[in-house]
């Protein structure tokens, strides 16, 4: 009989068992969370992504507005500013200046022509500068028709003026610099400015009753209206500021009056009036002198006059 062991062999509790005795207490599972996962990193790619097709769609529609609203650029080295540009108002004034010498000689003075052209000629120009000292011109009625101007420092301004019975215009090419003007090279004589067509009369249709009341009631407003009679002018016009001519002329007659149809209660009409002028000198008679205005009215009690002015043919 097998003798038993006096030491009792524990039972094989295992690896396994040992690992259960000593693991730590399972933790309760957390509540999965809503951007778990790398999703908050989406959404902030979308913003990012969405920002930038902003600023690309703001930008395309902006680059375009600003080439067609952009100020001329200033010249390189312009600090911003442009350059001045040649002085027309003075190099008009110094060009009409000269012209009333040239246009004006005479033989028996060349030596005083000679001498009022120095201060408009360079040095070393000739003295009449082209006048062989011959004969005699004169003109007047001077004043600028035209200006061209070539850059900063040169401009031919045009002059035209009255010889004798005849209208010229004269080319005048000035030099400026330093604040000072001379006249670069000779002027030229040039065909006088043309007369233009009349345009053609106005197709409209005639109110011959409005016409033909305004011949009677537009009588009283031009009374008042030459002799600047307020009292008149206030009963015969409109809420303006109509003076009148201070008895410069005095009324004769409504030649006539043009009235096309249209509102009922304002209009713009046309009349032609006959003044008498009086003479400025105490000898001769009045002449008598026919004009033309144009006039808005407006209907009250009666057609009142709210503004008047010259008469404009707008017909083609």
């Amino acid at each position: 009989m097998a003798r038993r062991s006096a030491v009792e062999e524990e039972p094989d509790i295992g690896s396994a068992a040992l690992d259960e005795a000593w693991d730590e207490p399972a933790r309760p599972a957390k509540k999965p969370w809503g951007g778990g996962g790398g999703r908050w990193w989406i959404w902030i790619g979308r913003a990012l992504l969405w920002a930038f097709v902003l600023v690309v769609v703001v930008n395309g529609i902006r680059a375009p507005f600003e080439r067609f609203t952009a100020d001329t650029p200033a010249a390189p080295g312009g600090g911003g500013q442009q350059e001045p540009g040649f002085p027309v108002t003075a190099g008009s004034a110094f060009a009409v200046q000269f012209a009333q010498v040239y246009l004006n000689y005479d033989a028996s003075t060349s030596g005083g022509r000679q001498e009022q052209l120095a201060r408009f000629l360079p040095e070393g120009a000739d003295a009449q500068f082209g006048w062989n000292g011959l004969g005699q011109l004169s003109a007047d009625h001077l004043q600028v028709f035209e200006v061209h101007v070539r850059d900063k420092e040169n401009a031919v301004v045009d002059v035209v003026a009255k010889v004798g019975s005849r209208w010229v215009r004269l080319a005048v090419p000035v030099h400026a610099r330093g604040g000072g003007f001379v006249i670069a090279e000779q002027p030229a004589f040039l065909e006088p400015p043309t007369k233009a067509a009349r345009p053609a009369e106005p197709s409209y249709e005639h109110d011959t009753e409005l016409e033909t009341r305004l011949q009677t009631e537009l009588t009283g407003f031009f009374q008042a209206y030459a002799n600047s009679d307020d009292v008149n002018l206030q009963r015969y016009t409109e809420g303006s500021d109509i003076e009148g001519l201070d008895s410069a002329v005095v009324f004769d007659a409504i030649v006539e009056v043009d009235a096309p149809k249209g509102d009922a209660d304002e209009r713009t009409v046309t009349a032609t009036v006959r003044w008498k002028v009086p003479p400025t000198e105490s000898r001769g008679e009045e002449g008598l002198m026919t004009q033309t205005y144009e006039l808005t009215v407006v209907k009250r009690d009666q057609w009142n006059v709210r503004s008047i002015r010259g008469a404009v043919r707008t017909g083609s």
